[in-house]
């Protein structure tokens, strides 16, 4: 039996760490465009040079000499056969499968702004060779143009710190971090990228790249008329799922492609798992679905319900927060109760006795015994005690 995995990533390293844990004798073959295996999120430390690729690995060395996978690296699968079981590899040769996994992951989105997408000084930050590229590419004092002020422009914003840059930072909403943190608990984070040299220009949006004579992004220009220069931009606005490769075959998608609870998409013996799914973007989640669909490639049965998703951590310039759930009270229907400090912001988001969304900053260790009352739903009407002082036993 040959199983075959395209992507190696959480939810594909686990998948065939599971198949290996499993079935000691079946043949396993993981397929990667990656020459490497790493962390994603850690790849601002690379351009801080905090870490190097080697300790930006996940895996032991020998992990796939020892779990006996023959790993397929630098190649992109360039077509899928469902018909025939078969891929088109990027080297023109041709694979065969019994059952496949596609956890191709996601690439960065580059939004369609006039010639950013031309200029040859312009870099998303989704896989190390982008981390190599801007390492490289970026002079000590360097004028550099983020867009996008979520996680990861914030990550390399924080990563060029490091390096002494001269950041400006452009976020279309009036908060950084807008899907995970609200207005209150932004607002500390932007406090501290301003004592770090970090220009903030917020609800605005990129309109323009000018470029000079070398085809390079000489300055970038927002939507009011302001001219920013600039030596290097980095994209941060998102990501798309890698699915291209399907699209001659009758696999479902909608955003991503679309699994049930056992992984399996719509096609016989054809699973998926991670960020092409676009259900699990946190580490995670991708994780438990590449375990479950090795499962069930084994013909074992398993579930993957715990899709919870709306979970963020973060530890930007030594402050630590979690968001959980919702951040803002959906209408006037529900309760936001609110415990503040100098240094601790806590707020929860309730409702009927659910607890809907939470907010830790400064102190997160709440996080966990919300995060299972929010993911779970548990009732605590019947608590008697302040909403801020819930721990294991009550329930």
């Amino acid at each position: 039996m040959r199983y075959v995995i395209i992507g190696a990533s959480a939810a594909g390293i686990n998948a065939a760490k599971t198949l290996r844990e499993t079935d000691s004798e079946c043949e396993i073959v993981l397929i990667s465009k990656d020459e490497n295996v790493y962390s994603r999120c850690m790849l601002h430390l690379y351009i801080s040079g905090e870490r190097n690729l080697n300790s930006l690995s996940f895996i032991e060395n020998d992990f796939f000499d020892k779990n006996r996978i023959i790993w397929l690296k630098g190649l992109s699968v360039m077509q899928i056969n469902d018909t025939l079981k078969s891929l088109e590899l990027s080297n023109n040769q041709t694979l065969s499968y019994d059952k496949l996994l596609i956890a191709s992951g996601a690439s960065a989105f580059i939004p369609p702004v006039k010639n950013l997408r031309e200029a040859t000084n312009v870099f998303p930050l989704r896989n190390i060779e982008d981390a190599i590229s801007i390492a490289k590419r970026y002079k000590y004092g360097d004028n550099v143009v983020i867009i996008g002020g979520g996680l990861v422009g914030i990550d390399a914003a924080v990563g060029l710190i490091h390096k002494s840059a001269s950041i400006h930072l452009v976020e279309m909403a009036n908060r950084i971090l807008p899907l995970q943190l609200d207005k209150t608990a932004s607002s500390k984070y932007e406090n501290l990228l301003i004592k770090n040299n970090v220009k903030l220009y917020l609800n605005s949006s990129a309109k323009e790249v000018i470029l000079n004579e070398k085809g390079e992004a000489a300055a970038l220009a927002l939507s009011d008329g302001t001219e920013i220069s600039c030596d290097l931009i980095i994209v941060a606005a998102g990501v798309r799922p890698n699915i291209d490769f399907i699209k001659d075959t009758q696999i479902k998608t909608d955003r991503g492609i679309l699994i049930d609870n056992t992984c399996k998409t719509n096609i016989k013996d054809i699973f998926s798992a991670g960020d092409v799914t676009a259900l699990s973007p946190i580490w995670p989640v991708a994780a438990r679905q590449g375990k479950c669909a090795a499962l069930n490639m084994l013909g074992k049965e398993a579930t993957c319900d715990d899709n919870f998703a709306y979970l963020n951590s973060m530890n930007f310039l030594g402050l630590e927060s979690v968001s959980i759930g919702t951040i803002e009270a959906p209408d006037s229907t529900y309760t936001t109760d609110i415990y503040e400090t100098k240094n601790v912001y806590k707020k929860i988001i309730h409702k009927d006795g659910i607890i809907y969304g939470a907010l830790l900053q400064g102190d997160i260790s709440y996080c966990g015994i919300l995060t299972n009352l929010i993911k779970n739903k548990t009732n605590i009407s019947h608590i008697n005690k302040s909403i801020f002082k819930l721990n294991s036993a009550d329930f």
